[in-house]
């Protein structure tokens, strides 16, 4: 599902958390597939902000919220974690069955961001999380939050000022 105006603009921080010097590590040729795993029963994944039915102009920070498990990068096998997909827009159903579709309105946070910066064309917006298993797939049953609705107004006109200069002509 594409748009026909504007763009999303994504910034957020990777770090490195190997030391300097280190060796690099090597994937394995074949990594097996991970077993579908269930989040925890009491878990909650939510939007932060911006709250439902915000007004904003301009870029603007998304942030996630997970109670009750942890967030970990894509492919890790930590338990009780899983990473964040941002869906912008979409109105179809997840399938439960496949992988999350990476595109410009299913964002992935494979990286373990909690939070990323957008910028949306003017209008409306729903935005909602669903979190990942190591492969991109959601959790069965599925954790989604709940969607939020936003409306992102036209840039503000650039202001003028006049000199004045307190002298008659």
């Amino acid at each position: 599902m594409g748009r026909s105006a504007g763009s999303i603009l994504l910034a957020f921080a990777i770090v490195s958390l190997v030391p300097a010097g280190a060796p690099a590590q090597t994937a394995p040729a074949s990594k097996p597939s991970a077993p579908q795993r269930a989040p925890a029963p009491d878990a909650r994944l939510y939007i932060i902000y911006p709250w439902d039915g915000a007004q904003i102009r301009g870029e603007f920070w998304v942030r996630f919220g997970l109670r009750n498990m942890g967030v970990t990068q894509a492919g890790s096998s930590a338990p009780n974690a899983g990473h964040h997909h941002l869906l912008v827009d979409v109105t179809d159903e997840i399938d439960p069955e496949e992988p999350i579709p990476t595109d410009n309105n299913h964002l992935h946070f494979g990286a373990g961001q909690t939070e990323a910066r957008l910028e949306l064309p003017p209008g409306k917006h729903s935005l909602q999380l669903v979190l990942g298993d190591p492969e991109h797939r959601p959790f069965k049953p599925m954790l989604i939050s709940k969607k939020v609705t936003i409306t992102v107004l036209p840039a503000a006109p650039a202001r003028t000022s006049k000199k004045v200069s307190g002298k008659d002509s």
